[in-house]
């Protein structure tokens, strides 16, 4: 997509005269010219923190994550798709080099391109030999708390955890808020059933550690429910909390691995794959 800045200047010693910065044709952000001056010793005296400010706000309004590689429902590869963000370095030279021009100035700026972390070929290499996979399973007549676990699986679905790298479930799946769509259902506090939102990703993390316990990786943080589950053996739950605990483990072979979940009517499927070479 073709990307473009204008930075238009008016410049002088009215108050009113402003930086108008326009996104593909539309206004995204606008400072006034004399916020960037340093208000103790006024003009030619800019601020630098002030303009670092303004780059940062040009920054949030232009910059886009890269997308990950995946592979949909259907088993098929989706390629993923490079982000962008702002040269800062050669945006604040070219700022300065106009902050004292009279008169309006376009100014387009460098990106800098952001590279997907995992492409289709990766994919494609670590999808092959599946080293643990376990099914646990519900009752979807439990429509709260299904949900919850459908949200908990998509987000941990497609991760790929490279060698030496720790897999956190939290910092995965994030927290658990009704404006993400989690729903109040039933957890287990301190050994008492009680209502709260998100209620039933444990069966999605327990799930996980039974497929990744079976792949061989190492288990760094994992803790038990304080009472019986019934979708796992006793000592096989892996209770998870935003404020609490976390299941995390770190993949210590020599090839990435990639988590597939998905829940199938009232199960929860896992599989850990990784590459041939393994």
């Amino acid at each position: 997509m073709h990307l473009f800045l204008a930075l238009a200047i008016a410049f002088g010693a009215h108050s009113n005269d402003h930086i108008t910065i326009h996104k593909d044709g539309e206004q995204t952000y606008q400072v006034k010219k004399e916020e960037l001056f340093s208000k103790d010793l006024g003009y030619p005296f800019y601020e630098s923190d002030r303009v670092e400010q303004l780059l940062d706000k040009v920054d949030k309004a232009i910059s886009k994550s890269p997308v990950n590689a995946s592979i949909d429902k259907e088993g098929t590869i989706v390629d993923g798709s490079n982000g962008y963000k702002l040269n800062r370095d050669a945006f604040r030279e070219g700022v300065l080099h106009i902050l004292y021009r009279n008169g309006s100035t376009w100014l387009q700026p460098e990106l800098t391109i952001l590279y997907p972390k995992v492409n289709a070929e990766l994919l494609s290499s670590i999808r092959r030999k599946q080293i643990g996979g376990f099914v646990t399973y519900f009752r979807k007549g439990n429509l709260e708390r299904t949900k919850n676990i459908v949200l908990a699986a998509e987000a941990i679905n497609n991760t790929v955890v490279f060698p030496g790298e720790t897999f956190s479930f939290n910092r995965t799946v994030g927290k658990r808020t009704k404006e993400k769509g989690y729903l109040p259902a039933p957890v287990i506090v301190k050994g008492e059933l009680s209502e709260g939102i998100g209620g039933g990703i444990c069966q999605v993390s327990s799930t996980l550690f039974n497929a990744v316990d079976q792949a061989g990786v190492h288990i760094l943080e994992r803790y038990s429910h304080s009472r019986s589950v019934p979708y796992v053996k006793p000592g096989r739950d892996a209770t998870v909390s935003w404020y609490g605990p976390d299941f995390s483990f770190r993949n210590e072979f020599n090839q990435p691995i990639l988590i597939r979940a998905k829940v199938i009517e009232g199960s929860v499927v896992i599989h850990v794959y990784s590459s041939e070479d393994m």
